[in-house]
């Protein structure tokens, strides 16, 4: 026995209605349509603006050498240094402007000086040194800021001054083994110091003549004129009479430039033939791949240009402008 078709529930009809269906559905005739697509997305790209403003310089023996002025202020009562990456030096010539070594004229000596200071690096909150303990090296400030702590007024802890790039503290360690400390030292942000330990001076010391006997007549010296400031009194004269001696000058560079390795970011892309053969049309497997890949490539090129501790800007600025 047979009934007849439920014109509300066959294919003609329009669901919802009692109406036949009198057209092809869009569903339907979805299935036969060509679909619009794009092409394949990350959201690993930015803008990397950094890529493009930088100004690019061609490179053809895969080494960039730096080759700068020699620059370094002495006489200012502080000392310059010099980094490469996150290696922070002292620059030799600058140890003069220690008040035991000021006026020591010799170059090896000083760069074997220089060649034992130890980086270090300390935290917020940290204590360099604290007070009444034997001072037994010399703390040269590369980067950050100290507060010297001391006995206020009343007795109480109190902070006596403020410490930062260029200052300098313990050269009384070069001077006498029974020197100690008069005022603890905290740290107040991340800091950079180099350290000499009094046994590396003594080992050197012994070494070179010319260094202890420099510190024997500075010992020895009576104390120079002095400003109010503790400073080394500027005798002044005025006037214009006569013909004074113009001494000669030339510009001298540095004789080891920092110099960069090229570095490289690269990969291997492996695409089968059957996926660009059968899996081509509308879009290019290939190009599709190569230009993901390149994106990727690039991302990781703005990142170590940032962050690479050797090549990278955050590492290479000068101290002074961190």
């Amino acid at each position: 026995m047979t009934t007849p078709a439920d014109p509300t529930s066959g294919p003609g009809a329009v669901p919802g209605t009692d109406q036949a269906r009198t057209s092809l559905a869009t569903a339907a005739a979805r299935n036969l349509a060509t679909t619009t697509k794009t092409v394949p997305q990350m959201q690993g790209i930015s803008s990397r603006w950094l890529l493009r403003v930088l100004p690019w310089t061609q490179v053809s023996g895969g080494t960039y050498r730096v080759n700068r002025r020699l620059t370094h202020t002495l006489g200012d009562g502080r000392i310059e240094f010099t980094s490469t990456g996150s290696e922070v030096r002292v620059i030799p010539a600058e140890l003069r402007e220690l008040p035991p070594l000021r006026d020591f004229d010799d170059p090896p000596a000083l760069e074997a000086l220089a060649g034992r200071f130890v980086q270090e690096e300390y935290a917020p909150g940290d204590v360099l040194v604290e007070r009444g303990a034997p001072a037994d090296r010399v703390v040269l400030i590369a980067h950050g800021k100290l507060n010297r702590v001391g006995t206020g007024k009343y007795g109480d802890e109190t902070v006596l001054g403020v410490l930062a790039d260029g200052d300098h503290l313990g050269e009384a360690a070069l001077l006498s083994p029974d020197a100690t400390w008069e005022h603890s030292v905290r740290a107040v942000t991340r800091v950079t110091v180099l350290t000499l330990p009094r046994t590396e001076y003594e080992q050197l010391a012994d070494r070179s003549p010319a260094l202890r006997e420099h510190l024997e007549r500075f010992r020895t010296a009576q104390v120079p004129p002095q400003n109010k400031h503790g400073e080394a009194a500027i005798d002044v004269t005025s006037g214009h009479v006569g013909e004074p001696a113009l001494p000669g000058t030339f510009v001298d560079y540095e004789l080891a430039p920092r110099e960069y390795e090229l570095s490289v970011a690269q990969t291997v892309l492996k695409i089968h033939t059957r996926v660009a053969d059968l899996y081509n049309d509308p879009m290019n497997q290939l190009d599709q791949q190569l230009r993901l890949t390149i994106e990727a490539l690039r991302e990781r090129q703005e990142h170590e240009m940032v962050n690479n501790r050797e090549f990278g800007l955050l590492h290479n600025a000068d101290l002074t402008q961190r």
